[in-house]
């Protein structure tokens, strides 16, 4: 897998309070699969740079990236990681010495300088880390959502509107042009538990399916099998009450093993786990308003929609990049579904409370290597009557 890494990072004096940010993209289309910034305390302009760049390495090899092209409009760090400057600061060369491991665990990595202009969501998200540690509000929506689309080479245009939701596949009725296949995803939602029968939230509770969700499972299992009996790999949250939904679907294909993936659990609600709605609304408004108003808001000790996206997106670029071409089983909860599908489609926020994914259903979609994505079914539940 081909991604391009922007980082940056900067200082309110020389040294002063200092941030960095990275920015980990696909590679032709530009669309975010990672933001990564935090603050540095007092330090250089050139200690933060490099610090971006690390983060920005280190966040393409979580996502199992096998080429990188680094973009950063430090002309100092380009021409050092280039080999073309010497490092005569001895303060950095502990920090190009870990620069230089990470780039050792990649097949190929290319050092690119650009303009400030064109670096402008690493930029931004160095000086989010430096306002959020001096106690300034800032916005918690992605960067993207303020900032034009990628330009220059390597980059196509994209389509979708901003945000972390939006297609950058080029905007067409006809197929996409890349000649490779498409990996299918068919994404299933467990099966009924005594809390989903309740209406009940049910986050990291690992309760276990009903006898309904039983036979619901076994349902799904028969619909997968209906879509492609040629399935390359079943994935699941590790709570219960998929991994048993990802067993029985897995049978119905020819007992593909189940592979588990931390990333799809469920959304953690915190002090609402096990709470009907009408319970949380009676005794928590003002955080549910806050709660429903904003995907960046998190249930008291609980975790925001805006994380469990991350780390969706996260699963969904490593198994593209592992399973190219095939067809792969995603068996998830709610929300992580819901915050696939809402990116697939490039929808806005509010399609997460507009959705309903009933116990079992099945949702389909297509992914093309050049970033095409063509969503062919959602909350598919024929196979339950």
């Amino acid at each position: 897998m081909r991604v391009a890494v922007e980082a940056d990072g900067g200082s309110r004096g020389n040294p002063g309070p200092a941030g960095y940010g990275a920015v980990v993209r696909t590679h032709p289309t530009g669309e975010i699969l990672l933001e990564r910034y935090g603050s540095l305390g007092v330090t250089t302009n050139n200690v933060a740079e490099y610090s971006g760049l690390i983060e920005g390495l280190s966040a393409a090899a979580e996502l199992g990236a096998t080429e990188v092209d680094v973009r950063m409009d430090s002309k100092l760090v380009i021409e050092q990681m280039s080999g073309r400057w010497q490092i005569k600061n001895p303060g950095l060369r502990p920090l190009a010495a870990k620069a230089a491991e990470l780039v050792s665990r990649f097949e190929r990595v290319s050092f690119e300088w650009i303009p400030r202009e064109r670096n402008k969501a690493a930029d931004a998200l160095a000086n989010r880390a430096m306002d959020e540690a001096q106690g300034k509000l800032v916005s918690t929506a992605p960067i993207e959502d303020h900032l034009p689309a990628p330009q220059g080479p390597g980059f196509s245009a994209p389509s979708g509107g901003p945000g972390a939701g939006s297609s950058t596949a080029p905007s067409s009725w006809a197929p996409p042009s890349s000649t490779d296949e498409a990996t299918r995803f068919i994404l299933v939602r467990h099966g009924e538990t005594a809390l989903t029968k309740q209406g009940r939230y049910s986050g990291r509770g690992d309760v276990p399916l009903s006898d309904e969700g039983q036979a619901q499972a076994m349902a799904a299992g028969g619909r997968v099998a209906g879509i492609s009996r040629d399935v390359t790999a079943v994935l699941s949250s590790p709570l219960a009450r998929c991994v048993r939904t990802a067993e029985l679907v897995a049978a119905e294909v020819g007992g593909v093993p189940v592979t588990v993936v931390d990333d799809l659990i469920e959304c953690d609600f915190g002090a609402w786990e096990g709470l009907t709605f009408a319970e949380v609304q009676a005794g928590w408004p003002e955080e549910m308003a806050a709660w429903l108003a904003s995907t960046a808001v998190a249930p008291p000790g609980g975790e925001s929609f805006e994380t469990v996206a991350k780390r969706t997106r996260t699963a969904m670029a490593t198994a593209v990049n592992a399973y190219a071409g095939g067809v792969v089983v995603i068996v998830s909860h709610v929300s992580p579904i819901k915050l696939i599908l809402r990116d697939a489609l490039a929808a806005s926020d509010a399609f997460l409370h507009r959705l309903f994914l009933d116990a079992a259903g099945v949702s389909t979609m297509d992914v093309w290597p050049d970033g095409g994505i063509a969503v062919r079914s959602v909350n598919e539940t024929a196979h339950l009557r």
